[in-house]
């Protein structure tokens, strides 16, 4: 590179480093206030809405924008969500996740009645009569209400409610309770693999995968099952009012909602609207205005929310999995 060369690199040194100069003295020595004033505004549009936000949060409290609250139920209902080794469908319902709900909508003063929205196929036995004891405990009305599916678990859900309300399309009933276990001792064989057993108690591991079942063992879990479904015909008898018998006969058939009306499974086809302008007269209002209850969740627990979901879509090719619980129990 020549003498030249060395000019036109000096020349465009010098002139980028003016030139940044001069934005640097604009912005500090000739336009100070410009800047303050533009900071100031920033500032001040900051209060704004702080303000704005604490005056909706006091205005809503004064003069809440509610009567009626709303908890949804919605996907096989579980315990936790159904947490486990594997991410599980971030559609399940927590069954603790709903209680909490109903109870702080019971204790909301603004709260005058309660939606409870079901679309669920089922789910776990006990987290089920939970939400249900929930519904039981709200002091004032309670209508469960589906558009697509109110079965097992969910009609459960529904003794507890004062009415149910569905669409001539739903799916309602499936009034039963369900075992299963995988019986992989065919595999095991092929495999070479055999079960030797450790255990303390004659019943302890029954139902365990890898081994037929003994027939002593058979009538047992089927004992239990055939317990968990009394105890589902109870609820459904004194809650819905119907008779043992009749709950009986339905034999876990699930009902078109205009059939399942006509038979006395639910209360009243109609849509939402109507519903809602059902319950605006039972209360002596115009009109209702429902608010959604969510869980109240930390912002990690949101984050892991989001996190479950998206393990959820990348696992949710995988078919099966074997847990520490050999024999499963649902309504």
């Amino acid at each position: 590179m020549g003498k030249i060369g060395s000019l036109v690199q000096l020349g465009i040194l010098l002139g980028v480093t003016a030139f940044f100069a001069a934005i640097g003295v604009a912005l500090f020595v000739v336009y100070p206030e410009t800047v303050t004033d533009l900071f100031g505004v920033l500032v001040a549009l900051t209060v704004v809405g702080i303000g704005v936000k604490i005056g909706g949060n006091l205005s809503s409290s004064i003069v809440p924008g509610y009567d009626v609250a709303e908890v949804a139920v919605e996907g096989p209902i579980t315990r936790d969500g159904g947490g486990g080794p594997l991410p599980q469908s971030p559609r399940s319902t927590p069954a603790d996740d709903i209680v909490e709900q109903i109870d702080r909508a019971d204790e909301d003063d603004n709260v005058d009645a309660l939606l409870v929205k079901l679309n669920t196929p089922g789910g776990e036995v006990v987290p089920s009569d939970d939400i249900r004891l929930a519904a039981e405990r709200f002091d004032g009305p309670t209508v469960a209400y589906t558009t697509d599916v109110c079965a097992s678990g969910g009609y459960w859900i529904a003794s507890g409610c004062d009415e149910l309300w569905a669409r001539e399309g739903s799916i309602v009933g499936s009034i039963g309770v369900i075992g299963s276990r995988v019986n992989a001792s065919g595999l095991a064989e092929k495999m070479g693999l055999s079960y030797e057993r450790f255990a303390a108690g004659e019943y302890k591991d029954a139902g365990t995968p890898l081994r037929e079942l003994e027939e002593d063992e058979r009538e047992y879990l089927q004992g239990l099952i055939d317990g968990y479904y009394e105890t589902f015909v109870d609820r459904v008898s004194e809650g819905r009012n119907l008779e043992p018998e009749f709950v009986r006969d339905t034999e876990a058939r699930i009902y078109l909602g205009e059939q399942a009306d006509e038979m006395g499974l639910v209360d009243h086809l109609g849509t939402r609207r109507e519903l809602e302008d059902e319950l605006a007269d039972r209360l002596d209002r115009e009109d209702v205005s429902v608010t959604e209850f969510e869980p109240d969740r930390p912002l990690m627990a949101r984050v892991g929310t989001g996190a479950q979901r998206v393990a959820y879509a990348f696992g949710a090719g995988i078919a099966a999995v074997v847990g520490d619980r050999q024999f499963r129990l649902r309504s």
